[in-house]
């Protein structure tokens, strides 16, 4: 092979090699790049730091499991940039539906209020004279304003358990401002809100067993 033979030659794989480089390089490219795994985020907070023992003589309290209005009864985490338009962060979920999340923070925070010899989580075995039927009517991240905040809104219903008869009913308002405008910030900012409504609804029911009769 003479020189001028031996240059194609070569020319030849180097041409080949920077064909194949180029080529791998497409196929990567056209790959769908690898979707992060979502973070999941509890709501826990409840830190109500004084328990009273109840007489004898109280009412036992049934907690309805809680429920949610249509669009809050998912684990996705919601967010408002705009009035009348819910979106949904992705790769960032609650790791439970927040209704399904707030019963245990119901029971804990209404035991501790002194009104009631016991409560209860249904669905359970225990019969009770009052029950408290809840429902989260909106729990979101609003980028309305700034610093962003969330929104809480839980109804709240006691009901006498014999007679069927309403002995009060509220909604309450929660906001707090998110100390950072990521999905994180939010639920941090939630878990302040949540907690300070079941401080109000604790009042409520301490409020409503005390001025209405109950059937025994």
């Amino acid at each position: 092979m003479n020189m001028n033979q031996l240059a194609a030659s070569r020319l030849s794989r180097l041409v080949a090699t920077a064909v194949s480089v180029l080529a791998l390089g497409a196929c990567s490219s056209l790959r769908p790049a690898a979707t992060p795994p979502p973070a999941f985020y509890a709501l826990d907070s409840v830190r109500i730091a004084t328990s009273v023992t109840a007489p004898s003589t109280a009412p036992t309290l049934v907690i309805s499991p809680p429920r949610a209005a249509s669009g809050f009864d998912s684990q996705r985490i919601i967010y408002m940039r705009i009035p009348h338009k819910l979106d949904y962060f992705s790769h960032n979920e609650w790791i439970d539906p927040p209704s399904r999340m707030l019963g245990p923070l119901l029971l804990s925070a209404l035991e501790k209020t002194g009104t009631f010899r016991a409560v209860v989580l249904m669905p359970g075995t225990a019969a009770g004279s009052l029950r408290l039927d809840t429902e989260i009517i909106r729990l979101q991240h609003e980028f309305l304003i700034s610093p962003s905040r969330v929104h809480f809104t839980l109804r709240a219903t006691l009901v006498d358990d014999k007679s069927r008869r309403v002995l009060a009913w509220r909604e309450f308002d929660g906001y707090e401002n998110a100390a950072s405008d990521d999905p994180y910030g939010g639920v941090v900012a939630a878990n302040l809100a949540v907690q300070a409504v079941l401080e109000r609804l604790s009042a409520f029911c301490t409020e409503a067993v005390m001025n209405a009769p109950i059937e025994k």
